[in-house]
């Protein structure tokens, strides 16, 4: 999405800022240097909504961080990079090493939490000015504030929470963290509300629909073991027929297939507006896609990276014989160099694969910046083959409906293999642990890998370093629990 406002800002610095930012972009560049935007004299036309609204979703470009490090953070791949010291919070995290003064870690809080505030911001001056559409902008702010604050319940557990107005100074002090069931039944409430008023077909193209808020809501339910819900809402999802699977699996992580009939929400990038290291979440590129390229690569189709977040040889037996995702997900650096001619260096951790889903490919001759910062590659953030997995996981551990379970993961299965020949009709715990593989191997370079172990009770055993009751969620960053003078406590054992 095209960044028409800019906020940036931690938690924090919320407490002392109250005001947008404008770029100088757009007609902002005729606004005078005495006039002033901020609460008092915006809101005032259907335009200040809208761009605010943008300024809400802006922020989901920050959540390639959240992507990439939920991925290294599990047993699907390394952190690698260029050196043991390339990146070093990363390295931690892979390692399981990490502390509350880990920088990329405050990052996410950070960055997830200005993306709450914008929300808020909306939502405070949400009844100043009247015009059609209104009720729309407002579920998909509610629908934007509920991904952001799943996205920070589940790194970070309790947090603090403000509904309908920004956080000011002194709120460290005085709001404490709420239990993660309060931050979750927020979530649900944001949630529901979307639904009533979201439209299932977008105005525009990126924009969250009903569909989105109903998978959302899904999988929020999930986390928490409501598999009753769980089960209905993705259900409906299902059968309102407005998402399918795509007939070509690889086809969904090139440029044809962004935002096509499997997208359920994608977080949109573009590679036209540049950025660079000094602020890399104001790139409008997805940022991810660069540092998990091929080292110095030359050759067909892609472009180079940084060489982090390299798969695991465990993460590549996980495909079965014929299964047509594996070349997707999985680029074998070698074999690729040994049949295309490509040349490459290798970095730290180097396991001679890569994943592909999420690599650089050749850009358009209008990128800008760093080309490494800047990958156009929109984020499948929810895909109906998650919504089906879910279902079908809801179903099975609920005791709801194996039959349906069954239904859900055969039809993943029958696309991931070109055939009907790959149904299952296992029941049970069998069936769960079925569905827990498909779920790694379908979602296989995604970011959702790490929180499937952690929320299913499965991580202490196959993610290494982890340690039971310590690294289900990640440490809140050091500051934040300083600037509260006593009001909150750190995570159990950081």
């Amino acid at each position: 999405m095209n960044n028409n406002i800019i906020y940036k800002v931690t938690f924090t610095v919320v407490l002392i800022i109250s005001s947008l930012t404008f770029s100088c972009t757009d007609d902002f560049v005729k606004i005078s240097p005495e006039y002033s935007i901020d609460s008092e004299n915006y809101f005032n036309s259907e335009g200040d909504y809208y761009n605010a609204l943008v300024a809400a979703y802006d922020l989901l470009q920050s959540t390639y961080a959240n992507a990439i490090v939920g991925e290294f953070a599990s047993n699907n791949t390394l952190c690698g990079g260029e050196s043991a010291t390339d990146v070093v919070g990363w390295q931690q995290i892979d390692d399981m090493i990490h502390t509350p003064t880990n920088s990329n870690l405050k990052d996410i809080w950070n960055w997830m939490f200005a993306g709450v505030q914008r929300t808020n911001y909306f939502m405070e001056f949400k009844d100043k000015t009247e015009f059609d559409g209104k009720d729309e902008m407002v579920g998909e702010i509610l629908f934007l504030r509920a991904y952001y604050h799943f996205e920070l319940v589940k790194w970070f557990g309790p947090i603090p929470l403000k509904v309908d107005e920004r956080f000011k100074l002194g709120d460290e002090t005085t709001i404490p963290r709420s239990s993660v069931t309060d931050v979750y039944a927020q979530i649900e409430s944001d949630l529901l509300a979307a639904i009533s008023v979201l439209n299932e077909i977008p105005e525009e193209t990126g924009r969250a629909t009903k569909g989105a808020a109903q998978a959302l809501l899904g999988k929020a339910y999930l986390f928490q073991d409501k598999f009753s819900e769980a089960a209905s809402v993705l259900e409906d999802v299902i059968n309102d027929g407005n998402y399918s699977l795509v007939e070509d699996y690889n086809s969904i992580f090139e440029n044809e297939g962004e935002n096509g009939s499997e997208s359920v929400f994608e977080v949109q990038y573009t590679d036209v507006e540049g950025a660079d290291f000094g602020c890399l979440q104001c790139s409008e590129g997805n940022v991810a896609v660069g540092f998990s390229g091929v080292r110095g690569y030359d050759g067909p189709l892609f472009t180079p990276g940084f060489s982090f977040n390299v798969p695991t040889q465990d993460a590549v037996d996980q495909f079965e014989p014929g299964d047509l995702r594996k070349d997707v997900t999985i680029l074998d650096i070698e074999a690729w160099a040994e049949e295309t001619g490509a040349t490459y260096t290798t970095g730290n951790e180097h396991t001679g694969y890569f994943n592909r889903k999420y690599i650089p490919r050749k850009r358009s001759a209008d990128a800008q910046g760093d080309l490494n910062l800047t990958n156009p590659n929109n984020y499948r953030a929810i895909r109906y083959a998650d919504v089906l997995l879910m279902a079908a996981e809801a179903n099975n551990r609920g005791g709801i409906s194996d039959t349906k379970a069954q239904q859900y993961l055969s039809e993943v299965r029958a696309r991931a293999f070109g055939d009907d020949d790959h149904a299952v009709t296992l029941t049970g715990a069998a069936l769960t642990d079925a569905i827990y593989q498909e779920r790694r191997v379908e979602l296989m370079g995604e970011g959702h890998h790490f929180f499937d172990l952690v929320r299913t009770g499965r991580a202490a055993n196959e993610i290494e370093g982890f340690v039971a009751g310590k690294h289900e969620v990640f440490p809140i960053p050091l500051e934040e629990i300083e600037f509260s003078n006593g009001l909150w406590e750190q995570n159990p054992n950081y």
